[in-house]
Formats: structure tokens, C-alpha cells, sequence
């Protein structure tokens, strides 16, 4: 087994304490913030949240790999500066593959990436470094997810798609085939992309407004 830093403390990084102690070939042996959000001496499921300034004199590179696992603030920018900086300072960034993700034929995953269950990977699809796929995606033959991309759960990103770096996608998103998605854009809850996109593009998805009635006013519920 390889010991494993996690940066991170919020809830995405305690899903992947969970995914990575329960399936996978790692060991977590600690995690690190920066010191500004450790509250005294810290601890997260038994293990120290460590200094990530003081990282490398308690858990070494040579000894250790890091799995950087915080969400898409600043449409994803965050978790880019982090993923550089940890491979600066010499960590392998190791992935996480789900043994219940669907793996058809030759597919490339880069490092530092988080793919939870029911992910279906079809042939030739590429995914690059530092990229998380939430639960329940579909990723077409063909497809391209450049680095550091957030793709919520149960997308539709059909065949031969391109979807930009650091873009984020909501859920049930859905993308026509062949489209190519700029880099930095926001791909709303729900939205239907058929066309290309542009850098930056945001698409909001549909929104349904509540009815004029209160639930204890519907006859089929009474």
C-alpha cells in the first residue's frame, strides 16, 4: 500500500478518504490545509490535518504521494494552483478510478483525477490531469475532458466531444455530439449544449418555477 497526503478537509475530501480506504490500493495517513484553516491541533477521521507549509518535513515526497481533492471554486482555478504547486514540490498525484466506474476498451486517465461510481467510459475517451467526474457520468466514444474540469453528476457528454480546461459542468447536462466546449466555461444544471462554445461561455440551465398551489392543495396527494 502507498501513504497518501489528501489536501483538503471539506466534504470532498472526506468523500475521498472514504473511496480511497475502502477501494483502492492507498493508505491516508493525514491530511493538509493551508495553517490559516487549522484550528489548533486538528484532526479528520483520527488523522492530522498538517500544515501544508510544513508538509514536506512530516510527509516527504519520496515517502508520500497527495491526492488534491477541493471542489471548483474559482471555476476550478483553485484546485489547478494546488495540483501545480504539490508536482513542484516533487509528489506523485495519484487517481482515483472507482471499481464500479464502467471502463470500455483503451481509455487515458491523467493524474490526480476523482471518478466515483457508475461513470461510463467509452473507447477512446481521454481524461486529462486533474479532473473530477462525479457520479453517474456519461462520457462518449471519442471524447476529450481537458485538465482540470468539475463534471457533476449524470452529464450526457455524447460521442466526440471536447469539453475546454477548467470548465465546469452541472448536473444533467446534457452535450451534443461533436460539440467542442471553450476552456473556463459553466455549463448550468440541466442545460442542452448543441452547438461549440466560447471561452467563458456560461449556459444556465433551465430553471421550473414553483406552482401557484401548496402541496396539501393538490387532490392527487390528498
Amino acid at each position: 500500500m502507498k501513504d497518501v497526503v489528501i489536501f483538503g478537509a471539506g466534504d470532498q475530501a472526506q468523500v475521498a478518504y472514504v473511496c480511497l480506504s475502502e477501494d483502492s490500493p492507498y493508505r491516508v495517513v493525514a491530511f493538509t490545509v493551508n495553517r490559516e484553516y487549522i484550528k489548533g491541533d486538528q484532526k479528520l477521521f483520527d488523522l492530522p490535518v498538517v500544515p501544508f507549509e510544513e508538509l514536506e518535513s512530516s510527509h516527504p515526497p519520496d515517502t508520500h504521494a497527495m491526492l488534491v481533492s477541493v471542489g471548483f471554486k474559482r471555476v476550478n482555478e483553485l484546485r489547478a494552483e494546488l495540483y501545480r504547486e504539490c508536482k513542484a514540490r516533487g509528489y506523485e498525484l495519484i487517481s482515483y478510478v472507482s471499481s464500479r466506474a464502467i471502463r470500455v476498451g483503451p481509455v487515458e486517465v491523467g493524474d490526480n483525477c476523482f471518478i466515483l461510481e457508475a461513470n461510463v467510459l467509452q473507447p477512446f475517451v481521454h481524461i486529462g490531469n486533474n479532473v473530477v467526474l462525479w457520479s453517474g457520468n456519461h462520457i462518449g466514444h471519442h471524447s476529450r475532458i481537458e485538465d482540470d474540469v468539475f463534471v457533476a453528476s449524470h452529464a450526457v457528454i455524447s460521442g466526440k466531444v471536447t469539453i475546454g480546461r477548467a470548465t465546469f459542468v452541472g448536473v444533467n447536462a446534457t452535450f451534443r455530439d461533436g460539440v467542442k466546449v471553450g476552456p473556463r466555461c459553466v455549463i448550468g444544471a440541466g442545460a442542452a449544449i448543441l452547438h461549440d462554445t466560447a471561452e467563458g461561455d456560461v449556459y444556465a440551465g433551465p430553471s421550473t418555477p414553483p406552482d401557484k398551489r401548496k402541496s396539501w392543495e393538490l387532490k392527487s396527494f390528498q
